[in-house]
């Protein structure tokens, strides 16, 4: 419709390059500016007039939380906005033949990017949410401090050996700090203490998988099995052209979910009788042990997000099928 208008917004740590499509607004309307400070009043500002537009969408890239502030303020004032992965936005413009990369093009290409693609616009997180996020975050950076310690130690001179376990012992300490507080946070809460308690009783499943998919997947039990598993990038992709039949293969979705359920699908292939019983059929029709895992890794996440969507505790004659 002519009467659309998408933004586009390329976030740096100190301004905000502005673009919209189309690029000349209607003449009753005030022209938005090409860059503003990414402080709070040049934000206010902004919000301001994209709220006074009434725009029709907004694109952020996901830009290691620089986007939060924004996305945040244009949520509370109704502005719609989608924060969209830079390799999306990235790969459409080299579609689109835009090889050139400066902040006020990128602007420009995200604001093609959400008048063509329509990004999907979802509720940002809320307080809570966010700092569980944030703590689940900090825990996962202590946990890979301390294995570049451990490697580092092995081959340190002796010199720096004492003051390399004191860090290690140190990393130990705030990395269990953290883990408590995560805990107590989610048993404490109204909110999460009932999906905590529903998770916790799935066989193979600890306090790090659950504080991990309760902080980095608050999506679980509100996506069909499809959409949850194409989440965490564990969806197998089709490879075929023509007659051939590629192998089927996974990609993308969130890293770090997926190396949670990892762990968490190898204590389920020991403890969890259904998840026990799909490894071993798979092994013993000959499968690899990576390609057996990971569809256990499927289906432990397709049980959880079932467990959570009908709030009913684990059974094994009601596990969902795969």
């Amino acid at each position: 419709m002519n009467d659309e208008i998408c933004i586009g917004v390329d976030v740096c740590k100190a301004w905000l390059d502005v673009a919209c499509v189309p690029a000349e607004l209607p003449a009753q309307t005030h022209a938005l500016p090409s860059r503003v400070n990414n402080d709070e009043a040049g934000r206010a500002s902004l919000v301001a007039r994209l709220k006074n537009l009434r725009v029709t969408l907004v694109v952020l890239e996901a830009t290691g939380g620089f986007e939060t502030a924004l996305a945040s303020q244009l949520c509370a004032a109704g502005v719609p906005v989608a924060v969209v992965n830079p390799k999306r936005v990235r790969d459409f413009a080299r579609a689109a033949g835009l090889l050139a990369k400066t902040d006020r093009l990128d602007a420009q290409a995200l604001a093609m990017f959400a008048a063509r693609m329509r990004p999907e616009v979802r509720a940002l997180p809320d307080e809570a949410q966010q700092e569980i996020t944030e703590l689940v975050d900090r825990r996962a950076q202590l946990v890979l401090m301390r294995a570049q310690e451990k490697t580092r130690l092995a081959t340190v001179k002796p010199i720096a050996r004492n003051s390399v376990r004191e860090h290690i012992q140190w990393l130990d300490a705030r990395i269990g700090h953290l883990e408590r507080e995560l805990h107590t946070r989610l048993k404490d809460s109204p909110v999460y203490e009932p999906k905590y308690t529903l998770l916790e009783s799935v066989p193979g499943v600890g306090r790090v998988t659950i504080t991990t998919l309760l902080g980095r997947m608050p999506e679980l039990g509100a996506l069909d099995s499809k959409r949850i598993a194409a989440l965490a990038g564990l969806a197998p992709f089709a490879d075929d052209s023509g007659k051939r039949r590629g192998q089927r293969y996974i990609q993308g979705g969130r890293a770090d979910v997926r190396c949670t359920l990892y762990m968490a699908a190898l204590s389920a292939s020991r403890c969890n009788p259904v998840i026990q019983a799909m490894y071993q059929r798979l092994r013993n029709a000959g499968k690899p042990f990576k390609l057996a895992l990971t569809a256990c890794m499927r289906k432990l996440l397709v049980i959880l997000n079932a467990i959570l969507r009908t709030g009913q505790p684990w059974k094994v004659h009601s596990a969902c099928p795969q």
